[in-house]
């Protein structure tokens, strides 16, 4: 019997069998076989997955994250392992022309072996690995054998260190404080997981992406990625839609484009050859569409266009079909002379309006990779579009993210700004390292170019800085090697790659950086930081939060931030009662940068009372809870400082556009700087967030004893408000007295001050109040009388030093409601920092940590399970400032 691929081959080499038009492709996912390297260990594993989260489930070990488990695990990731896995193959697969093994994602070091035959190694966690198999396949119902073994990523890394032997790449070991392990910067891997100031060293190993055949007898497409672009002197778009094809044989194609939303359609008959090539095609859009804009959350809606691309060959049989979305949207990275200032600006334009980049940045969300599922991701994106951010920033130490997370930012209108995983570290620049990058490079950006959120891309996370600043003391006469070294990888590789691949976005080389200055100075300036060009990242546990001139009048702030630990709820589930002390051992453990817990509590000592209960648990919940009073009022006045400067130059300084504070998420349950604590929880800060992202906002400062309030506005059209102040007494919640200024304009997308007094002269006019016996709550208002955005505070004094605090006694009725549970708060005096905490049931309050000046508030709780009033009147502790002072 003639097979009848082969009678397909007879008609004609030109002419494909519609039979084998498509690709078929078999998943090797699922239920793999795991054992160590001597076979002592041996277990059913789960692909995607890796060996941490195989040995967990199945018993194996305990919780990685219980108390001191990441250092009583750390003998599995220095331990070689291996996955196998048998399968079966039909007749249709095997058959066909060519049939190839993708493993999506191996992590890390691995060398891959199909019936005992080695088909290749891979090296690299962030690249895809195809190899070519049809010839090692077994016939129809025989059993195939596919083995991974994979080696020590920690002695890997050990041995390439050994391997360059020329001179030294640091740094070589983490800091003691974060019980890591060394040599990081010579894997491909998570940088991060070998230990970071934020989280655990769990250096993973596995398959942490799926794993497939794919056969084919004609061709098959490899990448695909479709870019809008505008080309403003014609006012008109195009979309450039690239296709990575892998053919078997010549043959002339018609390949079809269209968006039949915008009447819009190319055919182009296209000859592809043998092997994998390039097909780059212009689809203009019909000018008479009136084509409607992605915009970043809050500025628009973010619709989106079905393009669809078909290839078939001359005589009409189909050989490929590909559908994906296109978001339209221009970004531009705006760096120009400023007037008044020695620099140059830093902001992005988005569809030609400047836009001031409103969020936090991104880490790994679990150490291990299988175990972040969508829902999981939607839960941390959703809370950044509800703390009113437009952006996030993937940090360049951990992964390149799902391809949900890019799809999830761009329905949700989050920009990203995509680091390559490149950080705190010098790196080896010999001929395997470079090309592996290179491909990584390749495919990640082919991956994600397509996605609108995706604003910049960044080549590394302060490696610029580390050489300016000589982190790693580095001897004048071997400089030069190392400025070499940098240059060879994120300027002649990685710059260039991706300014060949993606023209469409503007690439930074390092963050933080001078930009366009720091190019001029051969890409490595000799001050980073110079608040007048670029970004900067900024930390001071030291220096008192509370004054706005702490802080550096910047261009951009892409990352700065404070430290507290998560709550007690979130602490829990992996420690015992002994660790519940904050100078308990286990305290110390999770405590990854240097110092930090003692920093926290100098930090809070400035302004606050520390906990002085004689109850060590309830001093030790007190302690968590004023770091996280602590964490919100300093990032609350940072940040305030930037939304203010966006207008102004003073000095030299300013026109500040862009407040991503350090960081969002976290990777375990420790303290860290993070706004949302592992396993979703809102910090206090992330419901402080809510307000000083808010788009229209009242900021308040002192400047030699003279109080000036700013208005905020980050709307598209102008508007006319005035300050409303309110002069309280701690004692007392009714106002002493309430000034209102003159309604002022301030123009869309500015700050503008709006009331300006010297403090004296105010309290002077409100009865007997003094600094230490008063405070002040102010907000915003139309000519109406109509409130614009949240209200803010002002504290004229420490609250330590505050005369006439007194413990307020909240109490709380809960009720049914139709947002949620309705939460009634009663209070006998005024509370700052107010708390509700539900425990354990996962779920999220409406308003948190606020200053209560009011006798009566309603707060609303939103359970993410079905929840009763029953359960959460028994799980909600209430705790104000006044009940650490007075327990």
């Amino acid at each position: 019997m003639i097979p009848r691929m082969f009678i397909c081959l007879l008609v004609s080499l030109a002419t494909i069998c519609d039979v084998w038009s498509e690709p078929f492709r078999q998943s090797l996912d699922g239920r793999w076989r795991l054992w160590n390297s001597n076979r002592s260990l041996a277990l059913p594993a789960r692909v995607p997955g890796c060996v941490h989260s195989a040995l967990t489930q199945r018993g194996f070990i305990q919780d990685p994250y219980f108390r001191f488990n990441d250092l009583a695990h750390q003998w599995i990731s220095l331990d070689n392992w291996t996955y196998v896995t048998t399968f079966a193959v039909s007749d249709r697969l095997r058959s066909a022309q060519k049939v190839l093994l993708i493993l999506d994602g191996v992590d890390t070091a691995a060398s891959v072996w199909l019936n005992g035959v080695l088909v290749g190694h891979a090296d690299n966690m962030f690249r895809q690995y195809v190899f070519p198999v049809r010839e090692l396949l077994e016939e129809e119902e025989e059993e195939n054998v596919l083995r991974v073994d994979l080696l020590s990523p920690v002695l890997y890394a050990n041995e390439r260190r050994k391997a360059h032997w020329a001179y030294r790449v640091p740094p070589e070991c983490p800091p003691d404080v974060q019980k890591g392990q060394c040599h990081v910067n010579f894997i491909r891997k998570e940088q991060s997981s070998f230990s970071w100031d934020w989280g655990p060293s769990f250096p993973t190993m596995g398959l942490w992406k799926g794993v497939r055949l794919e056969a084919f007898d004609a061709m098959r497409l490899v990448r695909f990625s479709a870019v809008p672009l505008r080309n403003a002197s014609l006012s008109r778009w195009t979309v450039r839609v690239e296709l990575l094809v892998e053919a078997l044989r010549p043959a002339r194609v018609d390949v079809t484009l269209a968006v039949p939303e915008l009447s819009s359609q190319l055919t182009v008959t296209s000859q592809f050859l043998p092997g994998t090539t390039r097909h780059v095609f212009t689809l203009h859009v019909n000018t008479s569409s009136q084509v409607r804009l992605w915009w970043p959350s809050g500025l628009g809606e973010r619709p989106s266009y079905r393009l669809l691309v078909t290839a078939s060959s001359q005589d009409g049989l189909p050989l490929l079909h590909t559908e994906s979305k296109v978001y339209f949207r221009t970004v531009d990275l705006v760096q120009e002379p400023i007037a008044d200032s020695p620099g140059l600006s830093f902001y992005f334009r988005v569809n030609g309006r400047p836009v001031f980049l409103k969020g936090s940045n991104w880490i790994p969300a679990h150490a291990f990779q299988d175990q972040v599922t969508p829902d999981a991701l939607k839960n941390l994106l959703q809370s950044a579009v509800d703390a009113n951010m437009n952006a996030l920033r993937v940090w360049g130490g951990g992964v390149y993210e799902q391809d949900v997370f890019y799809s999830m930012c761009d329905e949700m209108g989050l920009m990203v700004w995509q680091d390559f995983m490149f950080a705190c570290a010098t790196y080896p620049t010999d001929d395997d390292f470079i090309n592996t990058v290179r491909e990584e490079v390749i495919q990640q950006v082919w991956r994600l170019k397509s996605h609108p959120s995706v604003i910049v891309w960044s080549a590394n996370n302060e490696n610029e800085a580390a050489l300016a600043g000589d982190w790693f003391h580095i001897p004048p006469s071997q400089r030069p090697t190392y400025l070499k070294d940098y240059v060879t990888l994120y300027v002649d590789n990685i710059r260039a790659l991706v300014k060949e691949e993606d023209p469409s976005r503007p690439f930074l080389v390092s963050s933080p950086t001078n930009g366009a200055k720091s190019e001029q100075e051969g890409y490595v300036a000799g001050d980073p930081y110079d608040p007048h060009y670029g970004d900067t990242h900024f930390y001071s546990y030291l220096h008192d939060c509370w004054h706005w001139s702490t802080f550096p009048r910047t261009r951009f702030a892409s990352e700065y931030g404070f430290q507290s630990w998560p709550s007690f709820s979130t602490l829990q589930p992996v420690s015992v009662p002994e660790d519940w002390s904050y100078s308990s051992s286990f305290s110390a453990h999770r405590q990854h940068h240097q110092d930090g817990n003692q920093q926290m509590l100098q930090q809070a000592a400035i302004h606050f009372h520390l906990p002085n209960s004689t109850d060590p648990l309830r001093r030790f919940k007190d302690t968590l809870y004023l770091t996280q009073v602590m964490q919100a009022q300093c990032v609350k006045t940072q940040t305030d400082f930037y939304r203010r400067s966006r207008s102004e130059i003073i000095d030299g300084k300013g026109h500040t556009m862009g407040a991503l504070y350090w960081q969002l998420n976290d990777v375990w349950q420790a303290p860290s700087w993070s706004s949302i604590e592992f396993g979703g929880k809102w910090k206090m800060l992330h419901y402080f967030a809510q307000d000083f992202f808010a788009d229209v906002l009242p900021v308040s400062f002192e400047d030699s004893d003279m109080l000036l309030i700013y208005a905020v506005s980050d709307l598209s059209g102008d508007i006319k408000v005035r300050a409303v102040v309110s002069v309280y007494t701690w004692s007392d919640a009714d106002p002493v007295c309430t000034l209102k200024s003159q309604l002022l304009p301030v123009p869309g997308g500015s700050a503008v001050p709006v009331f300006k007094q010297p403090v004296a002269a105010l309290l002077a006019g409100c009865g007997h109040c003094t600094r230490l016996t008063c405070l002040l709550s102010f907000r915003l208002e139309d000519g109406g009388g109509r409130q614009q955005g949240p209200s803010n505070h002002h504290f004229l004094c420490s609250p330590k030093d505050a005369q006439g605090l007194r413990r307020p006694n909240i109490t709380a009725k809960v009720q049914e409601s139709s947002e949620g549970l309705l939460v009634r708060l009663h209070s006998s005096a005024i509370a700052p920092f107010v708390w509700l905490d539900a425990g354990s049931l996962p779920g999220r309050f409406s308003s948190n940590g606020f200053l209560m000046l009011s006798r009566d508030k309603p707060v609303v709780f939103q359970p993410w399970r079905p929840t009763s009033v029953a359960e959460l009147t028994t799980s909600l502790t209430i705790t104000s400032l006044s009940d650490v002072y007075w327990p």
